[in-house]
């Protein structure tokens, strides 16, 4: 998404780096540090394709009867969501807000176990806008969480009585992917400055499950090295995450209020995350002024109590969840 002018595009370096040399002839701010910006081409689309995958095992220790020793087991499940989406600028602006128009194409989602049909489909053909600044970071996000709020509303069954039932959805894994874009660069703490090769920076991502719970993980940023390819040069940023203390205001919360889920965490009640460790690339290139892709692995370890406790029972989840995005051709 790269600007039409040369000079609007120098001209935001200046402004941003406090109208000292832009460094020109070193490509941006000096030749030790490169300069990560989101840039916008007036009515060009680009295409990218997301995918959230997870495996899921349950296990819990079974309890000593007189008939049955006590023994371990197990339950393993997949479940995965494609997502492929189109983004254009409609009123691209290289040094100041641009409005992006984000169209869902197509929405596809799979599981080994329960539900075929998943509310977070019904997002297919939907459009919002978002409101970017220069450096990649969205400054509002209204119609997106509108429509998360429709969508969320179809994950509940229409005739479940007086006690609400909400059916699995993966409308946490479409949060995953969109409401943190360019979220590595927009979240340099010193964007006028640059960055150079080993600088690392913080920032928080959701953690998608297939159970409802609002939490989120630190991220640990680093440009880890600069090369070459035929498209332009690909900054290449590591990550590295880790359970948060806190999720930040202002998240999207698609259904609220009180009710029953169905399916296997239906079972399920007080999760409580032991660990979540994890890492993950992105391939930013910095002549075009946009992500290449990115992908992002953690395993997250949680206890539960059962909804109908059993007495020495003490289930065990461990979801190994894998995100990935790409840009398709144009």
């Amino acid at each position: 998404m790269k600007s039409t002018s040369a000079v609007l595009t120098i001209v935001l370096l200046t402004v941003l780096a406090g109208c000292g040399p832009t460094g020109a002839e070193k490509g941006l701010l000096g030749k030790d540090r490169e300069f990560l910006t989101v840039d916008f081409e007036d009515g060009r689309t680009l295409r990218y394709k997301f995918v959230s995958s997870r495996e899921i095992t349950i296990g819990w220790d079974m309890p000593q009867t007189a008939s049955r020793p006590g023994r371990r087991t197990a339950d393993k499940s997949t479940e995965s969501m494609e997502v492929v989406m189109a983004y254009t600028p409609v009123e691209a602006n290289p040094y100041g807000l641009t409005t992006v128009k984000a169209v869902c194409e197509s929405v596809k989602v799979a599981r080994s176990k329960g539900p075929r049909k998943d509310a977070v489909q019904s997002l297919a053909g939907k459009t919002f806008t978002l409101i970017v600044g220069p450096t990649g970071r969205i400054e509002d996000y209204s119609q997106l969480d509108t429509l998360l709020k429709e969508i969320g509303k179809k994950a509940f069954r229409a005739d479940s009585g007086e006690v609400r039932t909400k059916e699995p959805d993966m409308i946490g894994d479409f949060v995953a992917t969109q409401w943190f874009l360019w979220d590595a660069v927009s979240r340099i703490e010193q964007p006028s400055e640059g960055v150079a090769i080993g600088n690392s920076w913080k920032s928080k991502l959701s953690i998608p499950t297939p159970m409802v719970m609002r939490k989120a993980r630190d991220v640990t940023y680093t440009l880890s090295e600069v090369h070459p390819s035929e498209k332009g040069r690909l900054a290449v940023i590591s990550s590295s995450y880790s359970q948060a203390e806190s999720v930040p205001r202002g998240w999207p919360i698609p259904y609220w209020g009180t009710f029953q889920m169905v399916g296997p965490f239906g079972f399920y009640r007080n999760y409580k995350i032991l660990d979540l460790q994890g890492r993950g690339e992105e391939l930013f290139n910095i002549d075009a002024g946009r992500t290449e892709q990115y992908k992002q692995q953690y395993e997250l370890q949680l206890s539960a109590s059962l909804l109908m406790p059993l007495p020495g029972a003490n289930p065990k989840i461990t979801i190994d969840q894998n995100l990935t995005m790409e840009l398709l051709e144009d």
